[in-house]
């Protein structure tokens, strides 16, 4: 709209430009749906001449990089990557409380999803297995556990979650929170064993528009490092687990 002096009011200016990334935006979600990486740095931002401020533009429905917010989360709170139920990558965030008791858990926000309770009760019973290597002084049967699962993309409850659950679980025993804008990549097995990342670059270009700045990454993973695009990989702080007792010291920040 022209202002009284004929020239453009800048806020009709900014909406413009606005509506015009978030379409680009999502067309290129499209496309790197069909086309994987090969859209991955597509940039979604403008530079206020005024200001000289970058401002990146997400698409509002999926949250954009407010979901993983700065700062320390609260012991028991564990963000991850993973696929969901739909097929598609998804971001979830874990919330975990501790109350007294006698050693049991409860799960929360995966409705009568049968083998994603049973992913999470893995890593549950991973912990009491391996306790004494993880704390030799908590009081872990002292306490009764209920974590809540939340989709922050709608993508249906995973049973890739293993691992990031047994974070969740020590860090809430142990009340040390996970570093901060950290994302939890990678599964385990009863026996502790590592699966690798799916789709590496997809899951770390998620971790990015979600606000992550920190990786916790197994080495199973690390010959697919070369399909991620060095400026992606680049964004992060990376730090790699060899075993489920690794990711937990590593998530934590304990030596």
């Amino acid at each position: 709209m022209l202002t009284n002096t004929g020239q453009y009011d800048i806020e009709d200016v900014r909406a413009c430009l606005h509506y015009a990334l978030e379409v680009r935006r999502r067309i290129k979600e499209q496309l790197k749906k069909l086309g994987g990486m090969e859209f991955f740095d597509v940039h979604f931002s403008y530079l206020d001449n005024e200001t000289l401020e970058e401002c990146f533009i997400n698409v509002p429905e999926q949250g954009g990089s407010s979901l993983i917010p700065e700062g320390m989360a609260s012991p028991g709170v564990v963000y991850q990557v993973t696929q969901g139920s739909s097929g598609q990558l998804g971001l979830y965030r874990y919330e975990t409380q501790m109350t007294a008791g006698t050693g049991k858990f409860t799960v929360s926000g995966l409705g009568s999803n049968t083998a994603a309770k049973e992913a999470i009760r893995v890593g549950f019973d991973y912990l009491k297995g391996n306790l004494k290597r993880i704390s030799a002084s908590a009081k872990f049967s002292e306490h009764e556990y209920n974590l809540h699962v939340i989709e922050l993309h709608n993508t249906g409850p995973s049973t890739k979650t293993s691992l990031a659950a047994l974070v969740a679980f020590c860090s809430i025993l142990m009340a040390k929170p996970c570093q901060e804008q950290m994302v939890v990549l990678g599964d385990m097995t009863l026996g502790g064993v590592v699966n690798p990342v799916q789709d590496l670059a997809g899951s770390l270009q998620m971790a990015l528009d979600s606000g992550c700045k920190r990786v916790l990454l197994p080495m199973s993973s690390a010959a697919d490092i070369a399909s991620v695009p060095a400026e992606l990989f680049s964004k992060f702080q990376i730090s790699f687990y060899a075993d489920p007792v690794d990711a937990v010291f590593k998530a934590l920040g304990v030596s």
